[in-house]
């Protein structure tokens, strides 16, 4: 079978069985092109949430698999490989993060997305990488408590420095493998470029950047500045700088390491979405009804506070 006998039958398949096929930006090309919606992790879960159907499938991690669960509980949620998990996710679990809220039981604790249903059930607010700045700031409280991802949380902080921000140790090693180096040679290969960086990179990294964002922060960034500029350095995932080539192709996109490789998205193929529509692959997300109601709380705050 062809890659386009391929996308061809699961585009079939999907609509036989009502199914909603959800991609991740960081997926490859070819999942892209039969997925209903592409996008980030939360967008991609509000999207889910807003469909007719009652079958969804994530080719993404698990954390956002769960998101999607905690927004449409009554949907049936596939995770398309359930080895896919995500290293910052899973650096922080509930228990420790309670014995951390009793040494600053005055801190407001702010999650980042990136997070399991189960540590948001003890979490007030969520963030995503988008919307981080603006919730923090309008939060009442001025002393926060920023999990897990302490690039992020060190970008928010300079962003506000009227609040008391503690951050732990913790992050997406895809992004912090970047070095100061790296971008200073990548500059300087390609002058005339524009340098966007996701945050969740290291401050010295973002230092350097003509635009910091999230995944679909860069692609509108490049949307946006497509008629003026020619060039961009992209310093997130390897695949938006192949997504962006196929959209635009008349531009260049250098990525801004060879290194900025997510192996656990890239664990997702073509084949395995064509077993998952056939109801041959894939794990169903299931949550207690208490995580779900818990966890719903701090991305319900979220969502009220913009």
């Amino acid at each position: 079978m062809t890659i386009h006998e391929m996308q061809s039958e699961i585009v079939r398949l999907k609509k036989e069985n009502d199914i909603c096929i959800l991609a991740h930006s960081y997926q490859g090309e070819e999942i892209c092109e039969v997925a209903d919606f592409v996008g980030d992790s939360f967008g991609l879960s509000v999207k889910a949430s807003q469909t007719a159907q009652k079958n969804v499938l994530m080719c993404g991690v698990r954390f956002m698999a769960e998101t999607v669960k905690i927004l449409s509980p009554d949907k049936r949620v596939i995770l398309v490989r359930s080895e896919a998990g995500c290293p910052m996710a899973e650096q922080m679990d509930k228990d420790e993060i309670e014995a951390v809220k009793q040494l600053y039981p005055d801190y407001t604790v702010v999650a980042y997305i990136n997070t399991t249903a189960a540590l948001k059930t003890v979490c007030d607010v969520c963030v995503t990488s988008s919307s981080a700045v603006k919730i923090v700031k309008a939060l009442p409280n001025d002393k926060i408590l920023f999990i897990p991802d302490c690039n992020l949380g060190d970008y928010v902080a300079k962003s506000i420095p009227e609040k008391e921000i503690k951050l732990l140790q913790g992050g997406c090693p895809t992004h912090a493998r970047v070095s100061r180096e790296e971008a200073e040679k990548a500059r300087a290969l390609h002058p005339n470029a524009k340098l966007l960086v996701h945050p969740e990179c290291k401050p010295a990294v973002t230092a350097q950047a003509d635009y910091v964002g999230s995944t679909t922060g860069i692609i509108d960034y490049v949307r946006a500045h497509k008629d003026r500029e020619k060039e961009f350095i992209i310093g997130t995932e390897l695949s938006i700088a192949e997504h962006l080539s196929y959209e635009f192709p008349e531009l260049c996109f250098y990525p801004l390491s060879k290194d900025l490789v997510c192996h656990n998205m890239k664990i997702t193929t073509l084949p395995d979405v064509y077993r998952a529509v056939k109801g041959l692959a894939g794990e169903e997300i299931v949550l207690p009804e208490e995580t779900l109601r818990a966890s719903r709380a701090c991305i319900d705050r979220m969502i009220e506070l913009g």
